[in-house]
């Protein structure tokens, strides 16, 4: 390196030794010695005589890397009177674009740790659709820091005061714990791409529209795996590694919880259920869905001990709960089926739904037109086993009956 044109790590690297001038100078080197190498690996990535404004925009200022250091090495923070007064007016314009950029990545945090977390407890797709809410906020945010890079974020005073906390928190720790658990940071960027990609298989045997899900899985168990060992050099990817991280943590922590519920309700009944039911958000109040296995159950058909099908019936559960479905109908100005409420009727109509022509020929092609039809016969017959047992309460309350009539049959002679 030419001492007359200092490369952008030199003048980096000065910088953060100047916000490092409290220490003392052999753990300033040591420390120094430690991100040499990356910084010098990031200025190959930015190619030939890169500027300090690009490790700058990638980093953050060399203050606050630096103290970043300071708190990842657990050393108290620069004293008030050592500041560098300069940057204290560094950065007066943007900071509503900056303050935007953070705040969305906190707001994505908790959004994606939420919606991963009821996911992973109904094991639905239908949570994830909320994360349709939070992606626009992130994007926003991401595309501030892809623009302006952390440098202003960093400088933000709140910012600032989180980062005085962590140190904070982090001196009055044990240090050797704390440095243990940063040695596992390989590890948890595979754990995450295991857990995404685990709970996409589960989303995808569980319904199988979830498939057109499992590749932006895919995509984010790579991505999580690529950014993660980058965070130290490039703090703009804080962005991507740290919402996919809470998606992974809320999805654990919901599927932890799915788990102790199934268990205690299979303790709670003796055994494993053939079939169930679930309340979807709400079992208190009925079901919005039966559950046969993992099939959803439409419909329900009850047949007397002669084969014959009984209508308007109502069903409850052993603690007087209506078992509820949605009821469809057919909307006759266009054709669509239509949910028209939830109730434990059964059994429902059946809608037979397809395409007739005006002279009224079903499957026309030419001036052809959708159509609806509400069936109400039974789509099969019920073969009921003979000698079922009687229940009890029959037994009692039937009439004793009257001995049988004597034989007219002719007896076989001898």
């Amino acid at each position: 390196m030419s001492t007359q044109n200092p490369t952008a790590v030199r003048v980096y690297l000065a910088r953060v030794r100047s916000a490092l001038a409290d220490l003392p100078e052999s753990e300033v080197e040591e420390i120094l010695e430690d991100v040499r190498p990356h910084l010098a690996e990031m200025e190959a990535e930015l190619g030939e005589n890169p500027k300090v404004d690009a490790l700058i925009e990638r980093l953050g200022s060399p203050e606050g890397y630096a103290a970043e250091l300071r708190a990842s090495g657990g050393y108290p923070p620069r004293p008030p009177d050592a500041g560098d007064k300069t940057t204290v007016l560094k950065v007066k314009t943007g900071i509503g674009g900056a303050r935007f950029a953070f705040w969305g990545l906190v707001f994505s945090v908790g959004g994606f740790a939420l919606f991963g977390f009821a996911a992973a407890v109904w094991v639905r797709v239908e949570p994830l659709l909320g994360l349709l809410f939070v992606a626009p906020v992130l994007a926003i945010s991401v595309a501030y820091v892809v623009r302006k890079g952390v440098a202003p974020i960093a400088e933000l005073p709140e910012v600032v005061k989180l980062r005085e906390i962590a140190t904070s928190f982090q001196n009055n720790r044990n240090s050797k714990g704390v440095n243990y658990f940063r040695t596992l940071k390989p590890a948890w960027w595979v754990l995450c791409a295991a857990v995404l990609v685990i709970f996409g298989l589960l989303l995808v045997l569980r319904d199988t529209e979830a498939v057109l899900l499992l590749p932006l899985m895919l995509l984010a168990a790579v991505a999580v795996v690529w950014a993660g060992p980058k965070l130290k050099t490039d703090r703009r990817l804080l962005w991507l590694a740290v919402p996919i991280s809470a998606f992974v943590i809320g999805s654990m922590l919901g599927g932890a919880g799915a788990a102790v519920d199934l268990i205690a309700k299979r303790s709670y009944g003796g055994g494993s259920y053939p079939s169930s039911y679930n309340g979807g958000y709400n079992d208190n109040y009925g079901n919005p869905q039966l559950m046969y296995g993992s099939q959803d159950v439409e419909n329900i058909y009850a047949f007397d001990a002669e084969g014959k099908p009984l209508t308007e019936i109502y069903l409850y559960d052993e603690e007087g709960r209506p078992l509820n479905t949605t009821r469809y109908a057919c909307e006759r100005s266009t054709g669509e089926k239509r949910k028209v409420g939830d109730d434990n009727r059964y059994p429902r109509p059946r809608l037979e739904r397809g395409v007739q022509d005006y002279d009224g020929n079903l499957n026309g092609y030419n001036g052809s037109r959708a159509y609806c039809q509400e069936r109400t016969e039974v789509p099969f017959s019920a073969a009921i086993p003979k000698g079922a047992p009687v229940p009890p309460s029959t037994t009692a309350q039937a009439p004793p009956s009257s001995p049988a009539p004597p034989s007219n049959s002719t007896q076989p002679t001898r």
